[in-house]
Parts: C-alpha cells; sequence; structure tokens
C-alpha cells in the first residue's frame, strides 16, 4: 500500500500477536479495498474511541479478519473534532452500514457518503454524543412512585 500512496499509512504496531495499521483518514478506502485484495475479506467491526485530551481527538477502529489465515488486522484512523469527516465504507463494505451509524451517533463522526446517516441510538432531537469523555456524566433523576404515598423524596 505504501508504495502506491506513500503517504497512506502513518505507522504500524504488532502486539501479541494482533497487527495494527495507523492510517491516514483520506485514504481509509483504498487501504481497506487492499486489504481485501490481501484476504482480509470480512469487516469485523467499525467502532468509535474518544482519546480525550489528546489530537487528533476522535478515532475509528476498523477489524478485518482473513477467513483464509485465521488473522485479524486492525486499522485505525483519527481525525480532529472540529472536522470529523471520514469517507464511509459501506459502498464497499455493506456491513459497516450500522456500524458507522453507531460511531456517528454516539461520537459525531460524519461519514461522507453513507447512504442513510442518522441516529441510530439515540432520539433523532437528541443533542450531544453520550460516548464522547467530555459529555456531562448524570441524568434526570428518577421518581418511585410507591415512595410519594410515604411523603419520601429520594431525588436530593
Amino acid at each position: 500500500m505504501r508504495d502506491a500512496e506513500p503517504d497512506s499509512i502513518l505507522g504500524t504496531l504488532h502486539f501479541r500477536g494482533k497487527g495494527m495499521l495507523l492510517a491516514e483518514p483520506g485514504h481509509i478506502r483504498a487501504i481497506l479495498e487492499h486489504l481485501r485484495g490481501k484476504g482480509y475479506r470480512s469487516l469485523v467491526s467499525v467502532h468509535g474511541v474518544d482519546y480525550y485530551p489528546e489530537e487528533p481527538r476522535l478515532g475509528v477502529h476498523y477489524e478485518l479478519l482473513s477467513m483464509e489465515t485465521v488473522d485479524r488486522l486492525t486499522v485505525k484512523l483519527r481525525v480532529h473534532t472540529e472536522d470529523p469527516v471520514v469517507d464511509s465504507v459501506t459502498p464497499d463494505w455493506p456491513t459497516a452500514d450500522f456500524q458507522e451509524r453507531e460511531v456517528y451517533d454516539m461520537f459525531g463522526v460524519e461519514f461522507r457518503g453513507h447512504p442513510d446517516l442518522r441516529r441510530i441510538l439515540m432520539p433523532d432531537d437528541y443533542e450531544g454524543h453520550p460516548q464522547r469523555r467530555d459529555f456531562p456524566v448524570g441524568g434526570e433523576p428518577v421518581l418511585f412512585t410507591v415512595n410519594e404515598s410515604r411523603g419520601e423524596d429520594y431525588t436530593q
């Protein structure tokens, strides 16, 4: 891949018998297509990561599987929160459809060219991305109606 696109792979790591590639976000479709030709024909998962407080902060991880060699390979990329846009791999890998939607919903990474990029877990009018590490922790107080008749207040 580096021969065809010298800037497409930013780094490599081999840890505990598993390989990892750090990819340039603009080349992700070409990288995954190249790896498909090398036997990694199954895209097992796509998931998001927040590396807060580091920058680029948001990450997308692609887990590939080669059934011939029974080998897994992780391809990672990172984008800044100011412009969290990555090309969608759904046109080439249909299994990425709902997984990219989940990363969009939970982390705010937009997938350019996705056929139906909208929230999948949170309501459409929800503001924010709950899996980001700076998302406020807490919630709405839960009122238990069984305690109302006793005059007890457990919301404080």
